[in-house]
């Protein structure tokens, strides 16, 4: 994937996407971005909020941090894939303590990937569309959206 120039402003248009995250900073950040392209970004600030929000919103996708208060990150996928309604939305785990194997902890526990903290803005988006290449709708649909341009 190309820098974040090649990403045409307009890939997300018309996706729901929801951000959980506890901090400020990240959520605003993430959510700039995707606003960016085009996406409609529903915002959380624990898991029990962003299970609640993912019911009702039924996003494209999900990028949800893993070190959250009350309900964290962990509990969250458990809470999504055991809900029919939300158990095939892809989710990304986000998490600013990247130790060896949380990757593979991450994607056991059902997230489909994993990124570390400190985001990247200018890379972000494009860490995005690698990750969620191999998920059947949305890959598809984003590898079609980057093509035309």
């Amino acid at each position: 994937m190309g820098s974040y120039n090649s990403i045409p402003k307009n890939v997300l248009e018309g996706w729901v996407v929801l951000v959980v995250d506890d901090h400020d900073a990240s959520r605003e950040v993430i959510s700039d971005i995707l606003t960016f392209y085009g996406a409609s970004v529903i915002l959380a600030v624990d898991g029990e909020d962003g299970f609640k929000k993912a019911v009702e919103t039924q996003p494209k996708f999900i990028i949800s941090d893993i070190a959250m208060p009350n309900i964290d990150g962990w509990e969250l996928i458990k809470m999504l894939k055991l809900e029919p309604r939300t158990s095939n939305i892809p989710a990304i785990a986000l998490t600013a303590h990247a130790m060896i194997g949380d990757r593979e902890k991450a994607i056991r526990s059902g997230y489909h990937n994993y990124l570390s903290k400190p985001l990247d803005p200018l890379t972000f988006l494009s860490q995005i569309v690698v990750l969620l290449d191999d998920v059947d709708t949305v890959g598809t649909e984003l590898r079609e959206r980057l093509k035309a341009g």
